[in-house]
């Protein structure tokens, strides 16, 4: 009898990190796991795939199109990826993807043979959430699926007689090393000096003393983002871990780091204790720890010590020159650190209530200490920040006040990345966008680890058409901050720098991960529906406008007229698709 046999797109799917899980919480993990996989099985069914088989925690099917197999598999990826967004870290279900075309024996319902080989092949190499395919399988779905994917370059795996050249996707915005976007002119890899530090928990018996802790690890932070060859990973990613018992090692791969620093604060009156310890992840092990009892005017020699313990074991061939730290210009005065504590609490906040605070806070810290730079620094950038929330009437005044302040800071320290960083946004906020760009370069050249003046530097300089340079400082930004809450709106800007390049596919991708985000934000939706438009997706694009003014009635209306660049010619390139299309009413 002969043997069967049949050209198929197969389909392997398996749970990652299942041991692990089960090893949290073995019954509650086999229920969501088996209730997961019905749920991927069912989705394959609806999109004339073939359910084969379950092997524990994964499934084999088969489709009869590539390219249904490749937008089946994307569509599981995003819509678990958006229910993922709302578990803890260490609890999150996330599968991996292979998929491969290949010439397979189909007998008795059962498919065998290289094919399917290769298929759980590509799958053990997807990342987490992500998908791989061979390049057979990339070939079929080119000009057929609007993703890109990502080219992973040849890859010889256990059992397959020659190598196989993969390509990846990954749903969310979530920038790993193997999937760095194609955008990126000046890939920035974290190798293996890049370091995270986490919140140091709070140890004293007043929870209100929270605000030191945080502020003693932003210190360090800070601190060791001066060190040109060491990449510190941003305060809003690290701190999405504040609370959680998440491992070193989920931490380490999720952020791109070899190095995870934490520790722990003890405030007594005038007493302090701080311990510290630096992780190698790779291995688990400490490579230093070390616990520091002192009196509280000594904290800033801990700070120092710590960071430059730190910097001897990473980079120990770096000279020292090369740390431009401003501890000439740091403040001596505890009453005015603390202030500045206090501040910087309340200045993530993003509310008009938290900014005035924040501005309370650093005025105070100010008036303690008339000669505190980077005080006067976030002085006046509360004053802008107050403008962009349209939190005041008087904008005029507002902006003097907050010009006045980050001028005062550079005249005291004239290489505070900071200090320039807060100068350039009050330009940027009275419409001086040569100067506030400008002023965002000079931070970037004064620390390259500085993620907000990266972002800052890089949507200014697209917006004054040097947008390859402007794309690379914005890839790198979000590079060192891979779990901002806020990291949507980098990758809206990426998305209208795209599609002012003429690159509409590149602007989807990015408006997409933008949209997945955040879905409930107007602009988010609004910046997918111009992406959208833009690559004829039309009743997509009306959905999406829907969605804008279901969340803030009158939205689209407000931005028919909508004029993100300086010149005519890349303002009619990013709103042409909702145009042709007569999308705005």
């Amino acid at each position: 009898m002969p043997t069967h046999r049949k050209l198929a797109a197969i389909f392997y799917a398996d749970v990652a990190g299942y041991s692990r899980l089960t090893g949290l919480d073995e019954e509650g993990t086999h229920h969501l796991v088996m209730k997961m996989l019905d749920s991927v099985a069912e989705q394959i069914k609806l999109s004339d795939g073939e359910v084969l088989r379950y092997a524990g925690d994964a499934i084999l099917a088969t489709f009869d199109s590539v390219v249904r197999a490749v937008q089946t598999a994307i569509e599981i990826q995003r819509r678990l990826h958006i229910e993922n967004s709302t578990v803890d870290t260490d609890r999150r279900i996330n599968i991996r993807i292979g998929i491969n075309l290949g010439d397979v024996i189909d007998d008795r319902g059962e498919v065998y043979g290289s094919g399917v080989n290769i298929a759980a092949r590509l799958e053990a190499a997807a990342e987490p959430g992500g998908i791989c395919i061979s390049s057979n399988a990339h070939e079929q779905i080119e000009g057929h699926v609007s993703e890109k994917f990502t080219d992973g370059g040849e890859q010889s795996f256990k059992n397959i007689g020659r190598p196989i050249k993969v390509w990846h996707w990954v749903p969310g915005g979530k920038l790993s090393l193997s999937t760095a976007p194609e955008y990126q002119t000046t890939p920035v890899v974290l190798d293996k000096l890049a370091i995270a530090v986490l919140p140091f928990d709070n140890m004293s018996d007043d929870a209100e003393q929270e605000y030191f802790s945080d502020g003693l690890t932003e210190d360090i932070i800070t601190a060791l983002s001066q060190w040109r060859s060491m990449p510190v990973i941003a305060r809003n990613s690290t701190f999405t871990y504040k609370g959680k018992a998440v491992q070193t090692q989920t931490i380490a791969d999720e952020l791109g780091v070899k190095y995870v620093l934490e520790g722990s604060v003890r405030k007594a009156g005038k007493r302090v204790r701080v311990n510290a310890q630096l992780i190698d992840a790779e291995s688990g092990h400490h490579v230093w720890a070390e616990k520091f009892d002192s009196q509280l005017e000594d904290i800033f020699d801990i700070q120092d010590e710590i960071t430059d313990r730190i910097a001897a074991i990473i980079i120990p061939e770096v000279q020292s020159f090369e740390k431009k730290r401003s501890i000439k210009k740091r403040t001596e005065d505890l009453t005015a650190w603390d202030f500045y504590l206090r501040g910087i609490e309340l200045f993530y906040l993003d509310t008009c209530e938290g900014v005035a605070a924040a501005r309370d806070m650093f005025q105070s810290a100010v008036s303690a200490d008339a000669h505190y730079g980077d005080a006067w620094a976030r002085l006046g950038w509360c004053y802008a920040k107050l403008v962009m929330q349209s939190c005041v009437e008087d904008t005029a005044s507002t902006l003097d006040q907050g010009f006045a302040a980050a001028q005062r800071a550079v005249l005291i320290d004239d290489d505070s990345a900071l200090a320039h960083l807060a100068l350039g946004t009050v330009h940027i906020f009275s419409n001086e966008t040569e100067k506030g760009t400008e002023e965002a370069i000079r931070a970037v050249e004064l620390n390259p680890n500085n993620v907000e003046a990266l972002f800052a530097a890089g949507n200014r300089l697209d917006l004054m058409g040097r947008s390859e340079e402007g794309i690379d400082m914005i890839c790198r930004a979000l590079k060192l901050n891979p779990r901002d809450p806020a990291r949507w709106r980098y990758m809206a800007y990426l998305s209208r720098a795209c599609i002012a390049r003429s690159d509409p596919d590149g602007g989807l991708d990015w408006a997409r991960k933008a949209v997945l985000l955040k879905p409930e934000l107007a602009e988010a939706q609004f910046r997918y529906a111009v992406a959208l438009a833009n690559v004829e997706h039309v009743d997509e694009a009306r959905l999406a406008l829907a969605k804008c003014d279901a969340a803030v009635p009158g939205y689209v209306a407000s931005k028919t007229d909508w004029k993100p660049y300086p010149d005519d010619v890349r303002n009619e390139l990013v709103m042409d698709g909702l145009r042709r299309y007569s999308l705005l009413g």
